[in-house]
């Protein structure tokens, strides 16, 4: 870190009064002080290989800091003053990769002397980089179960750094984290489900960060999508329904059958994965010839897959008399297809089924978009960094600030 701390010290000469006549003599002197002020920076002149996610900071000591410019290839730094104005420190999120800087610090002390300082430093240009994108993409819309999935092309060593990176922006402020799936690939969620008709960006923050010793991020990126309005539908084993929330509120509740002793449909929440209007469903594609007695052949109409292995939410009109109060499936939800048609209509990929009371667990275990099965407490062990909240988008935060501006004029 660079750190500049420019003191100025007033100069002062010995200086005396005397009063004549019949008055008392008063002498006045002052002590002489240090005539040169004291100036130093604790990063060498001309220093390089400085890594780019080093903050530049200007201190001034023994008086107060007048003005600091930094100043690089792409212009000046932004930076931030502590309330005595005695320290300053950039706030840019990175400096760029093999580029010059000069520093520029003025200071001044309580008798209004003033020295100047000026430094010169250069950053490393890395061997090595790695790349990361994010999903969902810019400009996509999707179901409250997508989490935010971060890829990358190196394997990640340095976890906390590159969590620290990532930001997530939302309209209102939500507690989520990070967790690694793998070495090379990081999700986000909130602790429940996120809200919906908002949109979310993804800060990748990467310049300067070392996913491992030696390889740095490339670049920094930003992208904006959106989460469509909340798609929730809940489907009791037990009582035989599925009741559907649109936007938290309760809007149907549809007769359904759920899978049969030996066939139970797994509980847990499923995110929709693909959506067909008709599904030809071949048992001969899990294994089961058609000489097994289980054997079927059908086309399901409005077809939505909840998990890899199989399990859809669709119409099943040769179960209509079951439907409601029997269980009679090889695992998938099924309702009679006029309902499966208004269902089908209202929902698409990324939204939520939550499926209750079948006895046979799903867990995070890779059979779909299973992210939510995981208890907070088993999310948070696989993060770095622990939950975190996120932060407001930057259109805001500028909002603000002007704002706050134009009152600090009105009261001047």
């Amino acid at each position: 870190m660079f750190v500049s701390r420019v003191q100025a010290i007033a100069a002062c000469g010995a200086a005396a009064l005397v009063l004549t006549a019949c008055q008392p003599t008063l002498t006045v002197t002052t002590a002489p002080m240090d005539t040169e002020p004291d100036v130093s920076i604790s990063a060498t002149p001309q220093a390089t290989e400085v890594e780019p996610s080093t903050p530049i900071v200007v201190e001034a000591d023994g008086g107060r800091l007048q003005d600091v410019q930094v100043t690089g290839p792409t212009g000046v730094l932004e930076g931030e003053w502590d309330e005595q104005r005695t320290r300053w420190t950039s706030t840019d999120v990175a400096l760029d990769y093999g580029a010059s800087y000069t520093i520029q610090a003025r200071a001044y002390d309580a008798r209004g002397n003033v020295v100047t300082e000026t430094s010169r430093f250069s950053t490393i240009e890395p061997e090595k980089f790695f790349k990361a994108y994010a999903e969902p993409a810019e400009g996509e819309v999707v179901g409250v179960g997508i989490p935010i999935t971060v890829n990358f092309n190196k394997k990640v060593q340095n976890k906390a750094e590159v969590e620290q990176a990532m930001v997530v922006r939302t309209p209102e402020t939500l507690v989520g984290a990070w967790a690694w799936k793998d070495d090379k690939t990081a999700e986000f969620r909130p602790k429940d489900l996120w809200p919906g008709d908002m949109d979310v960006t993804v800060d990748l923050n990467f310049e300067g960060v070392q996913a491992k010793d030696g390889v740095f991020g490339k670049e920094n990126t930003s992208q904006t999508f959106r989460y469509r309005p909340s798609m929730v539908s809940i489907v009791d084993a037990d009582t035989y329904t599925m009741d559907v929330y649109k936007s938290g509120e309760l809007v149907n509740t549809i007769p359904v059958t759920t899978g049969k002793a030996g066939w139970e449909t797994r509980s847990g929440t499923k995110v929709l994965l693909t959506k067909e209007r008709v599904r030809l469903m071949d048992a001969a594609s899990g294994g089961i010839s058609e000489e097994n007695s289980e054997y079927w052949r059908v086309e399901a109409p409005y077809a939505m897959r909840m998990t890899y292995s199989g399990e859809f939410v669709h119409g099943a009109p040769w179960s209509v008399a079951s439907q409601g109060n029997a269980n009679v499936s090889h695992g998938c939800v099924g309702m009679s297809e006029t309902n499966a048609a208004w269902w089908w209509n209202e929902n698409e990929i990324g939204d939520v089924v939550i499926v209750k009371n079948t006895g046979r667990p799903q867990d995070n275990d890779g059979n779909g978009l299973t992210v939510w099965n995981d208890e907070w407490h088993e999310w948070l062990a696989r993060s770095a960094n622990g939950a975190v909240f996120t932060q407001a988008p930057l259109t805001e935060i500028s909002s603000v600030e002007t704002n706050i501006e134009a009152v600090a004029s009105e009261n001047a």
